[in-house]
C-alpha cells in the first residue's frame, strides 16, 4: 500500500474540526473491552501502537489522530495484522475527549502517551496546543489509581508547558528526580523519536502519575 501523504500540520480551532465524535460501540471495537487500555494522542501514523499492540495483547490501546487520512491507513494496517486490542480513531481530541472517556468503561484507562505534538510556536497560534487545562481536568478524572501519563517532544519549550500543565493538577505528580528521562519507558519509539535521535538532537521526556 502507498504511504499516504497528508498536510503535517492540521488547525484544530477550524471550523471543520469542531463537531465532537459519537463515541464508537467499545464492545465492537476490542475483543476484551475490560483489559487495560493504552490511550496515545496524536497518533500520527500509529507506527508506535502497531508494534505495541502486537507485543503486549493483554493491553487495549487506541490511537486519536487528527488526519483521517492518516487514521485510515493505521486501521488498514491494524487489519492485515489481525490485531483485536488495538483502533484508530479520527478527531479533535480537545473537544472529543471527555464523550469518549465517559463511554468507556470505568477503571480501564491506565496509560496515556502524548508524544512529539504540533509545537505551533507563534504566540497567537499557542491556543492550538493539545495540552489544555481541560485536557489535564478530564485525564486526572478518568485514569485509574496510579495510572501514567508520558510526554515526550524534541522543542523544550512545548515540554516545559505540557509538564508544568500537569503537575498544575493536584492528582498528578512527577515520578523521576531528574528534570528530565534519559530514555523511553516503553520498548517502542515513535518514528519521530527515532529521527530525533538519529540526527543527534535531545528528545524531552517526562513520567507522570496519578497521585495515591
Amino acid at each position: 500500500m502507498a504511504r499516504v501523504r497528508v498536510r503535517q500540520h492540521v488547525n484544530p480551532l477550524s471550523h471543520k474540526y469542531q463537531t465532537p465524535i459519537p463515541p464508537p460501540n467499545w464492545y465492537q471495537i476490542y475483543a476484551s473491552v475490560t483489559q487495560p487500555l493504552h490511550l496515545d494522542i496524536g497518533c500520527a501514523r500509529g507506527k508506535f501502537l502497531l508494534q505495541m499492540a502486537h507485543l503486549h495483547p493483554q493491553i487495549n490501546f487506541l490511537g486519536v489522530e487528527i488526519r483521517q487520512p492518516l487514521v485510515d491507513e493505521a486501521n488498514e494496517h491494524r487489519d492485515r495484522m489481525g490485531l483485536t486490542n488495538l483502533h484508530f480513531l479520527f478527531c479533535n481530541i480537545n473537544n472529543s475527549l471527555s464523550s469518549l472517556l465517559e463511554s468507556l468503561p470505568a477503571g480501564v484507562l491506565k496509560w496515556v502517551s502524548i508524544q512529539f505534538p504540533d509545537p505551533w510556536f507563534k504566540q497567537r497560534h499557542m491556543k492550538r496546543r493539545v495540552v489544555q487545562p481541560e485536557l489535564v481536568d478530564l485525564l486526572a478524572t478518568h485514569l485509574v489509581e496510579e495510572g501514567i501519563v508520558f510526554l515526550q517532544s524534541d522543542v523544550e519549550s512545548v515540554a516545559i508547558e505540557m509538564r508544568d500543565r500537569f503537575l498544575s493538577h493536584p492528582r498528578f505528580q512527577q515520578q523521576h528526580s531528574e528534570l528530565w528521562l534519559e530514555t523511553n519507558p516503553f520498548p517502542v519509539p515513535t518514528e519521530r523519536e527515532i529521527a530525533t535521535l538519529a540526527h543527534k538532537k535531545p528528545v524531552y521526556r517526562v513520567l507522570i502519575k496519578i497521585a495515591k
